[in-house]
């Protein structure tokens, strides 16, 4: 009896980075559901709330200066350095670029451009919020900070929220919103949350920020991955006109020439020269003397009817004529 072998925990690793054969039929789209939109109403109601907190220099500006004044970066200078290395995975740059390049996998293996549009429209959204809310408030950063106790609100800062948290929460979010089974969403939620408060606590941390300003980007970031499904139709059409502009640039470049339009060609044979009907051609034209129509040279006989033009030399011997010895004269 034939048994198949059984595949090892590598064989199945490997199986899985296999291209699948066609595009998956059921893929999960999360869309606006009631819970969601009860999720992204009480998150917005939260952004208002740390917003007006801040302008109205509340209890949560004080704590800001407080923490400020702790100076943690000389309280715990030996993490220092892993601090430093740590605050990257906020960078926009890097961390778009090892998600692009994970999604873009999963778009290859899947047959699927929604994976890289979904990160893209996050990116854009993230932008367009965050940089509106940044430059809109203008709030100043710790080491830039002038009146101690004030909000420094409304001084051409850009500090307020904290764009490496909002980016660390949609950037690594993002994965947990397009996992594929619900245990890969749940592990990939706790990892992007650690990592994004990981991230906002260093930059407190190196006082680049307030803590109002970590509040109000994971907050930020948060709105951007709960309202994602209302553009999930809009990835869709993107998707279908991306693959439409693909197939028609497919079947243009397989489309052969298409024939010119019109009378139809005349063809010329060319008339082999070993034929034997050479000599029923037209006859040469004679060659005339002056006066005459005027001829080459190479057309012209050196011989007239009165003989040689040239006057006769004693010494000239006619062409192919052995000459005679010369006689010799004694002196």
């Amino acid at each position: 009896m034939r048994t198949e072998p059984k595949l090892t925990r590598l064989d199945r690793v490997f199986a899985r980075l296999d291209r699948e054969p066609e595009r998956p039929a059921h893929i999960d789209v999360p869309k606006m559901s009631r819970h969601r939109i009860v999720l992204f109403a009480a998150t917005l109601a939260f952004y208002g709330a740390i917003v007006w907190a801040v302008v109205i220099t509340s209890w949560l500006v004080r704590l800001d200066w407080q923490v400020m004044f702790f100076r943690p970066y000389q309280q715990w200078s030996e993490i220092h350095w892993f601090v430093d290395y740590y605050v990257v995975l906020g960078q926009r740059g890097p961390t778009a670029v090892m998600v692009a390049a994970w999604l873009g996998w999963r778009s290859w293996r899947q047959h699927t451009l929604r994976p890289l549009l979904a990160l893209g429209v996050s990116l854009l959204l993230l932008n367009i919020t965050v940089g509106a809310a940044k430059y809109g408030m203008g709030r100043l950063g710790p080491h830039y900070a002038t009146t101690i106790g004030s909000n420094e609100m409304w001084l051409g800062g850009d500090i307020f929220p904290s764009g490496h948290t909002a980016n660390a929460v949609v950037t690594w979010g993002i994965l947990a919103y397009l996992a594929s089974s619900a245990r890969a969403q749940r592990w990939l939620s706790a990892v992007s949350a650690v990592t994004s408060l990981g991230v906002g606590m260093a930059t407190v941390y190196l006082g680049t920020h307030w803590l109002s300003d970590v509040l109000l980007g994971w907050t930020a970031g948060l709105l951007i991955l709960l309202g994602l499904p209302w553009f999930e139709p809009l990835i869709a059409r993107a998707e279908d006109a991306i693959f439409d502009l693909r197939d028609r640039l497919r079947a243009r470049r397989r489309r052969t020439p298409a024939e010119p339009v019109g009378a139809p060609p005349v063809l010329v044979t060319p008339v082999p020269a070993d034929r034997d009907d050479v000599a029923a051609r037209s006859p040469r034209a004679p060659v005339y003397l002056a006066p005459g129509p005027h001829t080459t040279r190479s057309e012209r006989t050196p011989i007239t009817p009165a003989g040689s033009r040239r006057p006769p030399h004693p010494e000239r011997h006619p062409r192919g004529s052995t000459p005679s010895a010369r006689p010799v004269t004694g002196g």
